[in-house]
């Protein structure tokens, strides 16, 4: 029993650090969702956007670690406001069918567009903290890779930080009313375009970061962020759809699930185990962890 507990403690650390990707992603579609009510199936994208943007900066134009990030960072912010306003705003009147479709084409042409671009060779990028032969430390019997670690720490870092900022900022405050009730936002004189451009900024932000932190850990193809949209989607329907808390919380046990089944039953179906979650709570609980149901806002 003692010697299986370092292995139980490996898979934990490892699927908690993947799952924290999966959060983040999953943390941007939600947010755009309750902002403007339409599933956003470019979020994924962002996060290979995010890693390319980072490549490029660091093996292209040779800039250190650190500035690369944040401009990497910064020009995925830039990137969230063309976003809005290229592929949001000009159908925000239709219903929500339209905007979902333009979301879906800019999904493709992203992955054509990269592909296009960087071709189909996959890129890899070095570890963002890269000290030591072994790229970590071992604790207790437990590896803890440093990418691994940086990862679940950013996690938790922006969770309390997006928390904090929602609850007890002006600002905070005004994008969540904003979600809750446009109208209602309108009428107490906050400013609904904005607030809704601020979303996708912060969302794409996010999804710009997930694929940064994941880029040392697996290859940057033009395909790695349909894998990852697609499994935080399905995070989103475990914790409950719209639902932050939901989105943490279903991206994280997603990321255990995956990790434990690849060790225990299948490592080929590894990215399977995430839709086998999906269709059971679809089938047996179709609002999720935290309650709120689909077809509410369906």
């Amino acid at each position: 029993m003692s010697e299986s507990l370092p292995i139980v403690g490996q898979l934990l650390f490892t699927g908690l650090s993947i799952g924290g990707v999966y959060a983040l992603v999953a943390l941007g579609i939600v947010l755009i969702y309750r902002a403007t009510n339409v599933v956003n199936f470019a979020q994924g994208d962002f996060s290979m956007l995010g890693a390319y943007i980072l490549v490029v900066l660091t093996q292209g134009a040779g800039l250190p670690y650190g500035l690369a990030f944040a401009v990497a960072l910064a020009a995925m912010a830039l990137f969230g406001l063309l976003f809005a306003l290229g592929v949001y705003y000009p159908l925000r009147n239709r219903t929500f069918l339209p905007v979902i479709i333009a979301t879906i084409g800019a999904s493709i042409m992203f992955q054509n567009g990269a592909l296009a671009v960087f071709g189909p060779s996959p890129q890899k990028l070095r570890p963002i903290i890269d000290a030591g032969p072994t790229g970590g430390v071992t604790v207790g019997g437990v590896f803890f890779d440093y990418q691994y670690l940086v990862t679940l720490v950013v996690t938790l870092v922006l969770v309390a930080v997006q928390h904090f900022f929602f609850e007890y900022t002006l600002l905070g405050k005004k994008m969540q009313a904003t979600s809750q009730d446009k109208d209602m936002a309108r009428l107490l004189g906050i400013p609904v375009t904005a607030m809704i451009a601020l979303t996708f900024i912060y969302s794409t932000f996010l999804g710009g970061l997930s694929g940064m932190l994941v880029a040392p850990i697996f290859f940057v193809t033009h395909k790695m962020g349909a894998v990852l949209g697609l499994k935080a989607f399905a995070a989103t329907i475990t914790g409950g759809f719209g639902d932050v808390k939901g989105a943490i919380i279903g991206g994280l046990a997603l990321g255990i699930v995956e990790t434990f089944g690849a060790a225990y039953i299948s490592v080929p179906y590894k990215d399977a185990f995430a839709f086998l979650v999906l269709i059971i709570f679809l089938l047996f609980r179709p609002q999720g962890i935290f309650g709120e149901k689909v077809a509410e806002k369906a």
